[in-house]
């Protein structure tokens, strides 16, 4: 316990103060956690980080989480990019005489879009120009409020499980408790910046977050449950990989960038 706490305010610190500092410094950052999540995604499958595949999911990741215009690039199709990755891993396939299977392939594709997209979404909304801070802040705090909450309300509460075959811990009550909390943190950011955002729009975001968030991390328990893994990765001493820790967020920033309830 001692290992996790002590890790988890180094990491925290060093990522709050990482996500002020923003541009390239943060969205480096991501970049570099982007890769080691896909490294993990790869390994809980199977794959070796140098497999052709692999590779071809790590330039994919790349062309995913660069800020292109950030960085005054321009960006290939999108369509270009999908079609030629499917087309190099199915190639593979043949290549390696389905020692690469194409259930491999399908999984490489996955991971790619899965992690890419999410930590795309964090990078591109801390790097607006309106407001980028704030919004990062207001989305950050939403999912760590609502994990408190879930956690400090589960534990005093809690006796109705919420999804015991995928997580025997979490409990309904625990899941009230963070949206609540994340609501409160939502609302609390527009008080004391009123002319940021509304308090209605903060309450819906609020509440999106948190319940979307945990959706993230049932996501990623589920998928630790197939594969028979208590954790993704050992980056953290006693909070385990980039995708244990990440997990909602990947999740929630594309979700409220879709929805335009974040105006990217």
């Amino acid at each position: 316990m001692k290992q996790r706490i002590i890790t988890g305010v180094l990491a925290g610190a060093f990522f709050i103060a990482m996500t002020i500092i923003g541009g390239n410094w943060y969205a480096t950052l991501m970049i570099l956690l982007a890769l080691i999540g896909f490294f993990e995604f790869a390994r809980m499958n199977g794959h070796r980080w140098y497999d052709g595949m692999t590779v071809v999911g790590f330039v994919a990741l790349l062309y995913f989480v660069i800020p292109w215009q950030a960085w005054n690039m321009t960006a290939p199709s999108i369509m270009l990019v999908l079609w030629s990755l499917v087309a190099i891993l199915l190639l593979i396939t043949v290549l390696s005489k389905n020692r690469y299977t194409i259930d491999k392939a399908a999984l490489v594709v996955l991971g790619a879009i899965y992690i890419g997209f999410g930590f795309s979404a964090m990078i591109e909304v801390r790097l607006l120009e309106q407001h980028g801070l704030l919004w990062a802040l207001l989305v950050f705090g939403s999912i760590w409020s609502s994990d408190i909450g879930a956690y400090f309300t589960g534990k005093a509460i809690g006796k109705h499980k919420l999804w015991p075959d995928i997580s025997p811990n979490k409990t309904i009550e625990g899941a009230i408790g963070g949206v609540l909390l994340a609501i409160v943190t939502a609302s609390l950011i527009t008080l004391f910046s009123p002319e940021f955002l509304a308090i209605d729009r903060a309450i819906l975001i609020g509440a999106i977050a948190a319940v979307a968030g945990q959706l993230g991390d049932l996501m990623q328990s589920a998928y630790k449950r197939v594969k028979g893994i208590k954790d993704t990765g050992t980056l953290l001493p006693g909070h385990g990989g980039v995708l244990d820790r990440c997990d909602s967020w990947i999740i929630v920033f594309p979700l409220l960038v879709l929805t335009g309830l974040i105006p990217v």
